[in-house]
């Protein structure tokens, strides 16, 4: 068993090596400037990201832009563990998501993958919701075609030519949305 002063060990190891630490049902340790530590209380929006593998660098650049927005990402590179059942992961990380994030690219849109059938298994958790709420989220990494029953139905934010445009657009929308799902004070 890893003692109480173990555990602090890690953490200010990590901190130290610029790393953000997580702690389920706490909530994000992140290394400040200044040699300063910055707590983020949980929970965070968790955002699923959707990717095709080739890209996959496109995908954790997300992830790392979130997680410094205060939002908690779920990027299977990132998040499963050797040993674990990842299609069932997956499902869990979909259904439990507060946001999912489909990044469609050229690459994604033109062949068979896991992708596929990601963004459907995400289509039906949307039904479950109501429908003024914000939960798909379309991108574009590049100028591709969104499928016709998303592009028909939901408005997609583009990545490109302006990263940072886009990137704002995404964290906007999620941040509007979280706000009106708080409860009541």
């Amino acid at each position: 068993m890893i003692a109480r002063e173990q555990v602090v060990q890690i953490v200010k190891q990590c901190l130290e090596e610029g790393r953000t630490v997580e702690i389920d049902g706490l909530g994000l340790f992140r290394p400040g400037s200044g040699g300063k530590v910055a707590f983020v209380a949980g929970p965070q929006p968790r955002v699923f990201l959707a990717y095709a593998c080739e890209d996959g660098s496109s995908a954790e650049r997300l992830f790392d832009q979130l997680q410094r927005c205060g939002f908690d990402p779920w990027l299977d590179r990132r998040k499963l563990l050797p040993g674990q059942n990842w299609p069932r992961a997956i499902e869990q990380a979909i259904g439990t998501s507060d946001f999912f994030v489909a990044c469609f690219s050229k690459r994604s849109t033109a062949r068979r993958s896991n992708f596929h059938s990601e963004l459907r298994y995400a289509l039906d958790c949307a039904r479950r919701l109501p429908l003024d709420g914000i939960y798909f989220i379309p991108v574009r990494l590049d100028n591709c075609m969104v499928p016709g029953q998303i592009a028909n139905q939901i408005q997609y934010v583009d990545l490109f030519p302006d990263w940072n445009k886009g990137f704002r657009r995404i964290v906007a929308a999620m941040r509007k949305e979280w706000r009106s799902r708080a409860p009541e004070k």
